[in-house]
């Protein structure tokens, strides 16, 4: 049996810099790697594709587990089956990558359990097709994705900081949250490009400090109390804290993990979602059997 960790992503900069004509938005974005992680097994199976789900509840139509497996028996004329198991720890609709990050184990799992021996670049190219954040999380780390996102350069590195997700018992569609963007006029603003010359300075500390997303005033409008929780992360003395793609997912940096569990009680019981990790430099992890994966799942 394979095993994966499947990991989430924050943005820590987005920029988005119309539509084009494809119909999806251009950003630059500059994307980190979090511990938080969906645990997938996958063992192999005769005549088809078999999925089942545990834990946060995951829409059926759709599923981009399966779509991706479909994708690679597809694109290599792999005939053979597998069954998949999905731990869901990473909440839906929440700006955190969750399905991508599951797609992205998917296609890295099966090519080591099917014996295909397709290249990591082929992998990114066959994910793109299915979802933009599908080649970050591939990739993992700290990078800069251009395009649509899918467009990838890797960044130095983060030290492991503390990382505090809060989000509201709702979730938000990305495609609402783009309409609603472009129903406005917007002033222009680089974060991601200021925090991509600190990252490269060495200067991580500046780099987080610069981050931002455009599109918290869209969401921020919407739902105020977003903006106060923003308000209130920021006074725990966090390194930085904001919105995390089309959201409602806020973060909050801090210097240790420890730094970020004593701040999360104050969040818990204000009713809010709430989730301690770190920032991590690797996207998918694959494991031999379980006892692997639950060791190393931090």
């Amino acid at each position: 049996m394979l095993l994966a960790l499947a990991r989430a992503k924050i943005n820590l900069a987005l920029e988005v810099r119309g539509r084009r004509k494809d119909g999806y938005h251009e950003v630059v974005t500059v994307l980190q790697s979090i511990g938080l992680a969906d645990v997938l097994t996958f063992a192999p199976a005769e005549g088809g594709l078999f999925l089942e789900v545990s834990g946060e509840p995951v829409p059926k139509e759709n599923n981009l587990v399966l779509r991706a497996a479909e994708s690679l028996r597809q694109a290599t004329g792999y005939q053979g089956g597998a069954f998949i198991r999905l731990q869901k720890n990473i909440p839906v609709a929440a700006g955190l990558g969750g399905g991508s990050a599951d797609a992205a184990a998917t296609l890295l799992a099966l090519n080591r359990l099917w014996g295909l021996g397709c290249p990591e670049e082929f992998l990114e190219r066959l994910g793109a097709e299915i979802g933009v954040d599908i080649p970050f999380c591939l990739r993992g780390g700290t990078a800069l994705g251009r395009g649509r996102g899918d467009e990838l350069t890797s960044l130095p590195s983060l030290p492991a900081l503390g990382v505090l997700l809060v989000k509201p018992l709702y979730g938000l569609a990305t495609a609402t949250v783009y309409q609603e963007f472009d129903l406005h006029l917007h002033p222009p603003c680089f974060p991601a490009e200021e925090m991509t010359h600190w990252l490269y300075k060495g200067q991580w500390q500046l780099a987080v400090k610069s981050g931002g997303n455009v599109l918290e005033e869209v969401v921020f409008r919407r739902y105020p109390e977003l903006r106060r929780l923003k308000e209130e992360l920021l006074a725990t003395g966090a390194l930085c804290a904001g919105l995390s793609g089309t959201g409602p997912t806020l973060f909050a940096l801090f210097p240790s993990w420890e730094e970020a569990l004593d701040k999360a009680s104050a969040f818990t019981v204000q009713g809010w979602r709430v989730w301690v990790t770190t920032t991590v430099r690797r996207g998918v992890r694959l494991f031999w059997g379980e006892n692997d994966a639950a060791t190393s799942a931090g």
